[in-house]
Order: structure tokens, then sequence, then C-alpha cells
């Protein structure tokens, strides 16, 4: 039998009103944070799901960022295309009205003039600079020019003119991550933008007893493909057209040699990976030369970027050649002013891509913002109950103690 003295009456007392003052203090604190959680052991379970829900959340915030700065970036890129486009429209304005025979030479100088002006307007659109400060059409070389531009003497001009323009950035793609295992591909090379025609390579090599000598890997247009011991220039051909890259492989009738075609306008960016396959088909210098400027000195290229189609037009209006401007000029023009309005609609697509990314983001995150609500937020109602509740019982154990003290020893000698 357990005996009730006063000393543990008064030991029970103490401890409910510190128990109280302890729930006191939590709800207290829970109130201060909104939150209903304040360590792990006040609910396991519900502080298990909050962390994940929270870690999920975070994912998709980060998810949303990157679909906007892929937005941000194909906005500004197709603004810049879209003037390019419209400086290409003026140039075959002037073409076609240089090649009708009406104008004198010194009109067609005039003419010239600013057709050179619309040149560097377009090598300024292609070495534009992104929302984040990097180039936008230079691959993932993005702190180089993407093209340079080289002056010499031109007949007929009275001052030193752009005679080349050579891309200096890479085919490389930056691959953003919009969501889980989701990612949107950023390619915005200038060697494709702003090409005119498709390329072509014609070697004079004969290529009909080559073979391949070693396990080797050659790279196309940036698609890898993979060649064994004994391989010849059939079968060379042959991966290369099943590779899916957009390049067309055959073999010339003429010279027996290997010919490369691209598929729409761009330039042909070549590499051994591994081996010298390109190099021995004299197709490539060594591996030591970067692309895309490594063609061999016996190869013929054809087909140029809109760069060159404009530079051509001006030394033609300048030489006075009418028939150039009307024949080969013109239809390298109208190549490039179709090459650009595909590129600004892959541009667009692309663009709706990252919009339709961002949309997603922002319901899953409102979902995860609802879920970590759910687990973790007060309910702002019961806890003032609560705190009323835990009031009104203190009040009560006050009241029972101070009855308690009441009766002393005193009381009994009266």
């Amino acid at each position: 039998m357990r005996r009730v003295s006063s000393a543990t009456a008064n030991n029970d007392i103490q401890y409910n009103l510190r128990l109280q003052e302890s729930k006191v203090n939590n709800l207290n604190n829970q109130l201060g944070s909104q939150n209903r959680l304040q360590q792990l052991r006040d609910d396991p379970l519900a502080a298990g799901h909050l962390v994940r829900y929270q870690s999920y959340a975070t994912r998709v915030e980060q998810f949303e960022k990157n679909a906007k700065i892929i937005s941000d970036e194909y906005t500004v890129a197709e603004g810049y295309v879209n003037h390019s486009v419209q400086i290409m429209q003026r140039v075959r304005e002037l073409a076609v009205n240089g090649a009708n025979g009406l104008y004198e030479k010194d009109d067609l100088k005039n003419m010239a003039v600013e057709v050179d002006e619309l040149l560097k307007e377009l090598i300024q659109n292609s070495n534009a600079i992104g929302p984040d400060g990097t180039r936008l059409f230079a691959g993932t070389r993005t702190s180089n020019m993407a093209f340079e531009a080289e002056t010499g003497y031109v007949k007929g001009a009275d001052e030193p003119l752009i005679t080349s323009v050579k891309y200096q950035g890479s085919i490389g793609k930056k691959n953003i991550e919009v969501d889980e295992q989701a990612h949107l591909s950023m390619d915005k090379s200038g060697n494709s933008i702003f090409w005119a025609e498709k390329q072509q390579l014609v070697s004079s090599a004969d290529a009909t007893s080559f073979s391949v000598r070693q396990e080797s890997k050659i790279a196309i247009n940036g698609t890898e493909i993979k060649l064994e011991p004994g391989d010849n220039v059939y079968s060379v051909i042959s991966k290369i057209n099943d590779s899916g890259t957009s390049v067309k492989a055959s073999l010339d009738p003429i010279t027996k040699g290997l010919n490369l075609e691209t598929t729409d306008s761009r330039q042909l960016w070549l590499e051994d990976i591994q081996g010298s396959t390109l190099s021995d088909l004299a197709i490539i210098k060594d591996s030591s030369q970067r692309p895309p400027y490594n063609i061999s000195n016996s190869v013929t290229v054809s087909g140029g970027s809109i760069f060159d189609t404009v530079i051509a037009l001006r030394d033609s209006m300048l030489s006075g050649d009418i028939e150039s401007i009307g024949g080969r000029v013109l239809g390298s023009i109208d190549n490039g002013l179709d090459n650009l309005l595909t590129r600004q609609a892959e541009i667009g697509s692309n663009y709706e891509r990252a919009q339709q990314a961002i949309a997603k983001a922002q319901t899953n995150q409102l979902g995860a913002t609802n879920m970590i609500a759910r687990e973790g937020d007060l309910d702002f109602t019961k806890a003032v109950t609560d705190m009323k509740m835990l009031d009104y019982v203190k009040q009560a154990t006050l009241s029972t103690a101070g009855r308690l003290y009441e009766s002393s020893l005193l009381n009994y000698m009266r």
C-alpha cells in the first residue's frame, strides 16, 4: 500500500506543473514558427516524409530555374536570328536589283557599300551575347567569339574589306535537366544556323584499297562511329550512312575517293577520335589540327556560309559581274535564307518545350508545397485551442495546490 503524504502530493503537483509548462513552451514554439514538427522525435514518420518532400521541392525549384534559363536564351537567340532573316531579305532585294541589268557599274558599287554594311550586321548577330553573358551561337565555347572576320584587299574597293568569316566555336550541346531524368538540349551552333548551303567534300585520293588497320572511332558532326579492323571503304561508307548523322557518304566514280555531303545546310565537323581512319583516307589532316579547318589540302570543298554568300554578292557588285549575281549568288542567298527560317522555327519549337517544362515544374512545385504543408504546417486553430486548454488545466492545478497548502501542523494545534 502506497502512503500518500504531503511530500508525495507536492511532488505530483510539481511534476504536473512542469509537464504543462513543457507543453505550453512547445505550443509557443509551434505558434511562433508555424511548424508542427520542432524536432524529429515529435513525429518520426511525418518527419521522414517531410524531409523527402522538401528535397523534392528543392529539385523541382531548380528544374524550373533551368527551364527559365533555357527559355530566356532561346528568346534572345530567336530575336537575333529573326533580325538576320530581315538582313538576308534585304540582301536578296539588292541582289535581284543588281541582277536585272538596269544599273551602271557605279550604281552597283553603291549597292556594294550597303551589302558590306549588312555583312557587318550579320557578323554582329552571329557573335551576340546571351542573358548570362556568354556567346549565343558558339556551341560550348561560349567565352570565344563565334565567328572571326578577316580583312584584305578586294578588287574595286578603296579600302580593306572583310574577305572571309571563320567559325571559332564548337558543335557541342548543353544538356540541362528540367525534370527527373529529362533534359533539354541547347543546340545553337553557329556553323549550322549561319550556313547557306550543303557542304560537300570530294577527295582525290583513291580509297579502293583502303582497309582499317586497328579498332578505330571517327566522329562526324558529333556522332561517333566505331570501325573494326579490316573494314574497307565500302564498310566505312555504310556505317556513316547508317549512323543517323546529317551526312551522306559515297565513293566518287571518277577519283575513287571518299565523298561526304551534309543533308542540310551546315559545316562538316570531322575528327579521328581513335586511330587515323579519316586521315588515312586523306579527308582530314592529322589529329593535331582542330575541326572544322582540318580538311586535307587534297580535298575539294564546296558549300559555304551566309557570310561567304554576302561577300560573294558584294565582290560581284564591285566588279560589275551581273551574270554571277543573278545565277550562283542569288541561288546561294535563297538557300541561306531558307536555312535561317528553318533554324528560327527550330529555336521557336525549343522555346515552346522550355515553356512546357516551366509549367510542369510550377505544377509540381505546387504539389510539393501542399505535401510539405500537410506534414509539417501547424493547425493554427487546434494549437490555440490546445493552448487555452493547457492554461485552464494549469490554473486548476495551481488552485488545487493552493487549497492543499492551506492545511499545516498549526491547524491541528489550536
